[in-house]
């Protein structure tokens, strides 16, 4: 019998890559030339995150870092239920013929998983390049904070030691002019950080509903396909009826590709409904003096616009500031590589 490792041999755009572009590959894989978890990743566990660059951005750059490994943990999940789907296609192959059809089709169920594993990844990126771009915007602030703090200060110490001192005139003119670059900065800080926050979760959870109901559909099917096992307890030299189930196996594989490509978020079966409690407790006043609250009613709607995604080596949100984020581990994954090589010769 042919094995097939792949729902699809030619990957036509489903329905929802067509209303909604996908993103560019994930950042995290464009770093790194080769296969398989990096030493570097592990190593990256143990330093703390934010130990690096300016103080107000190091909270965030943390978070940035904490998601960069979650993200590589994803993509080795990935892969690995693929290699899974082949091996136990690989171990039904000498089983009776309805197990040999089932594992086979499984094992392609399975490794569709794996496929969206890697999709999923490329969408959880651009949340994280989204909110890293917040940590940029607050590593530019960093300076106006240090240059308001530091003349405050010379101001104090002079009017310590030298309170006639024709210098603190100066120095509190600078500190207008400080106070004015500060507040503009923060000012910018404060829209960036909503509009970017609002923006980097939408991501997120568009991507997860996205990803969850596909693997819904594929837990679906799996179960259709369970039921063409004979599962009737024989006595021992009983033979079996004879498997009739190759064309019904192959459907089902057909009927979950269909399901999967024509799957739109308008058409998304689990849905988030507010109570009545909750919507009424969600009508607030964006400001004082508004006639029209705010109506979170409508809030589970996904982005309709991906033509807005961005590459992450584009995404900025300010000054971007040097660390180790985005270092190459080419050394470590060659580490790598030859350890999982030892590990499968053995």
């Amino acid at each position: 019998m042919h094995r097939t490792y792949s729902m699809r041999q030619s990957r036509a755009p489903t329905a929802s890559q067509i209303q909604n572009p996908p993103p560019p590959s994930s950042s995290t894989k464009a770093s790194r030339m080769f296969g398989k978890t990096s030493i570097g990743h592990s190593l990256r566990k143990s330093v703390h995150p934010g130990a690096f660059g300016p103080e107000l951005s190091k909270k965030l750059a943390q978070l940035v870092k904490m998601e960069k490994n979650v993200m590589r943990s994803m993509e080795l999940v990935g892969r690995e239920r693929m290699e899974v789907a082949q091996q136990l296609s690989i171990w039904g192959e000498a089983c009776d013929d309805d197990v040999s059809d089932v594992t086979d089709k499984l094992g392609v169920l399975i490794y569709e998983i794996g496929e969206l594993e890697d999709q999923f990844v490329d969408r959880y990126d651009q949340y994280r390049v989204t909110i890293k771009s917040i940590r940029n915007i607050e590593a530019s602030v960093q300076p106006s904070r240090d240059r308001k703090q530091k003349i405050t200060d010379q101001i104090a110490q002079l009017k310590y030691k030298e309170p006639q001192s024709p210098k603190i005139v100066v120095l509190e003119q600078e500190l207008v002019r400080a106070e004015a670059e500060s507040l503009v900065a923060e000012a910018q800080l404060s829209n960036i950080t909503r509009e970017k926050l609002k923006a980097a979760f939408t991501y997120q959870f568009d991507a997860l509903r996205e990803h969850s109901e596909k693997m819904a559909i594929i837990a679906g099917y799996g179960k259709h396909l369970l039921e063409l096992v004979d599962d009737t307890p024989v006595t021992p030299g009983e033979t079996r009826n004879a498997y009739d189930g190759y064309e019904a196996s192959k459907a089902i594989i057909q009927d979950c590709e269909d399901a999967l490509t024509n799957w739109v978020e308008q058409n998304a079966k689990v849905q988030s409904k507010l109570s009545t409690r909750t919507r009424t407790l969600s009508q607030r006043r964006r400001a004082r003096g508004h006639e029209e609250g705010v109506d979170l009613s409508g809030q589970d709607q996904g982005m309709d616009n991906r033509q807005s995604w961005i590459p992450a080596s584009e995404h900025h949100g300010g000054q971007e500031y040097e660390d180790d984020d985005d270092e190459v581990d080419h050394d470590d994954d060659n580490k790598e590589r030859g350890r999982e090589e030892e590990r499968v010769a053995a």
